[in-house]
């Protein structure tokens, strides 16, 4: 028997069957169980307060909890979308130990005589005012990747001594609309409680591109807006607000003309690639913190990188530095430099690469061949190097260097060039009898070269000086044919460009045929130590028959 609660008593009989009885008084019968020695157990019920607290109050207080912990958390998330707008807008880089003035620039002597002014005007503006001058508001530097906008721009706050804020277009545009916008003004209103300073946009192409013409919707609209509060702020300085707002672009052509107008960017200064004198400078500035061997020639390794920009010299010197440590050296000499560059340009030596006998030839004879055509052409650039070791994509390189910067090129030159790209096809087919694909990239090239002769330059009489290809602006423009000649003009074209292309193979496997014999020595020297610099090219080359022949077996050294 089982007591439920005080009124409810469960009986168990003999077959294990179960009855509920309601009794009035459970307590008066229990000394009769006992005394008949019926078990009796007892179960305590459970409450109906405690039930309906859970079926029924349970549910909903954890429903407001829930509710209060996700309104707490987009509170949280509101507030931080708010400093989101704020954050990158106020941080202010102030000079300081990590100061970069005009020092630390080097290679363009135009673009730092031009920016000094802007450091004069930020040091002593009543000088102009007095004259009724008015500081410009903005400054445009435009230059291709590398050419050291952002350093020039950290140059003009260090030599001015002022605050300096540094944001990217990319910062402006976020997922968030209308934050563009709020960062623009939190921008200038720290700005102009820091007077005088300048506020550096970096890529501000990100931001200022051309507006669309209506329906701008997402991305565009928002950047619509940023670009908007972007105009409105530089028109809002007063006349007592020494501020200059510095940009970086790549993409000059892409700007918003709104942006570009009188008033907003007064100046654009263009910065370009460095010229030798310029390059020399760039790696003396880099090489104060290297230990330099005696003796090494920057002026020779700045002649040895034509077109090299000041964050690929920056990149040079490290690299070479980096060579001579591991090769334990106590000092950094120019074959580190050479070493560096190659790695740059080609990548990194495959020397452990495994390479048939057959192919060791076909490359000897190949990069020989190119060699041969740069050796017999005057209007070539001279010899650098030519090596059958693989380094990066390359199995092998013939390396000119020119002998000063060229600013423009002669036809003789750009002819030459097609003719040195197919003496390794020539000598293949010479020597060996045989097509390979290594002659892929010297086609290609050549091909290219071809095409802008004809259709660019004007350097074909059948063509004539008409532009057949034009130019999309700015320093990372890709040229596009136009589709606006008919097609016998397309087909004259294309026969320019092959008659071009067979003339120049034709005179590589004459000259390739007439040297046969420098070219069968040349290939075996180069088989034997796999790399020729130029003063051992020039050895071979004034060395007799019998001579290079006793250089082939290995019987006379090159020193």
């Amino acid at each position: 028997m089982c007591l439920r609660g005080e009124k409810e008593v469960v009986v168990t009989d003999t077959f294990g069957r179960q009855f509920s009885l309601f009794m009035p008084n459970v307590g008066d019968i229990l000394p009769q169980l006992v005394a008949k020695g019926i078990p009796v157990t007892s179960e305590n019920e459970t409450s109906p307060l405690f039930i309906n607290f859970i079926s029924v109050t349970l549910p909903v207080v954890l429903i407001l909890i829930f509710g209060f912990y996700v309104q707490r958390k987009m509170a949280a998330s509101d507030n931080k979308e708010s400093e989101f707008a704020k954050k990158k807008a106020t941080a202010a880089v102030i000079t300081g130990s990590k100061r970069v003035t005009f020092r630390d620039v080097a290679g363009v002597p135009e673009v730092k005589e031009e920016l000094l002014e802007i450091v004069d005007f930020l040091q002593r503006p009543k000088k102009y005012s007095k004259l009724g001058a008015t500081v410009p508001k903005g400054i445009l530097l435009v230059g291709s990747p590398g050419t050291g906008k952002t350093l020039l721009a950290r140059a003009i706050a260090g030599e001015a001594g002022v605050p300096f804020f540094s944001i990217s277009g990319s910062d402006f545009v976020e997922m968030f609309v209308g934050v563009g916008a709020s960062r623009v003004r939190e921008l200038f209103a720290e700005a102009k409680k820091s007077t005088p300073c300048i506020v550096f946009i970096d890529e501000i192409d990100a931001v200022g591109g051309h507006r669309a013409g209506g329906g701008n919707v997402g991305g565009a609209e928002e950047r619509a807006q940023t670009l908007n509060a972007l105009l409105v702020e530089m028109d809002g300085f007063g006349g007592d607000d020494t501020i200059i707002i510095l940009a970086a672009t790549n993409r000059p052509d892409i700007l918003d003309p709104a942006l570009l107008r009188p008033g907003r960017f007064d100046r654009q200064v263009h910065i370009l690639p460095p010229d030798v004198k310029g390059r020399q400078r760039i790696l003396e500035v880099h090489a104060r913190k290297l230990v330099l061997a005696a003796g090494t020639d920057l002026h020779g390794i700045a002649k040895a990188t034509p077109g090299f920009t000041g964050a690929q010299l920056a990149n040079l010197v490290n690299e070479a530095a980096l060579i001579a440590a591991r090769n334990g050296k106590e000092t950094v000499d120019e074959r580190d430099f050479d070493a560096a560059k190659d790695r740059m340009l080609m990548g990194v030596q495959r020397k452990g690469q495994v390479i048939s006998e057959a192919d060791r030839r076909t490359m000897a004879y190949h990069e020989a061949g190119h060699a041969i055509i740069a050796k017999n052409l005057p209007a070539a650039d001279p010899l650098h190097k030519i090596t059958i070791i693989p380094q990066g994509r390359a199995m092998g390189h013939t390396q000119q260097v020119p002998l000063s910067d060229q600013h423009a090129y002669s036809i003789q030159y750009l002819r030459a060039r097609i003719t040195i790209l197919f003496g390794g096809r020539a000598a293949e087919e010479l020597i060996l009898g045989q097509q390979t694909t290594g002659a892929e990239e010297d086609i290609a090239l050549a091909t290219d070269i071809a095409e802008k002769m004809v259709c660019r330059w004007g350097m074909s009489e059948t063509a004539g000086p008409l532009a057949y290809a034009k130019a999309e602006s700015g320093f990372l423009g890709e040229y596009g044919v136009k589709s606006s000649y008919s097609a016998d003009t397309a087909r004259m074209i294309d026969q320019e460009v092959r008659r071009l292309i067979e003339s120049c193979y034709a005179e590589a496997s004459a000259i390739i045929k007439q040297e046969e014999d420098m070219l069968r020595d040349l290939a075996e020297i180069l088989l034997q130590s796999e790399m020729l610099d130029s003063e051992e090219m020039e050895i071979i080359w004034n060395c007799s028959e019998k001579k290079r022949a006793a250089l082939r077996t290995g019987g006379l050294s090159l020193s």
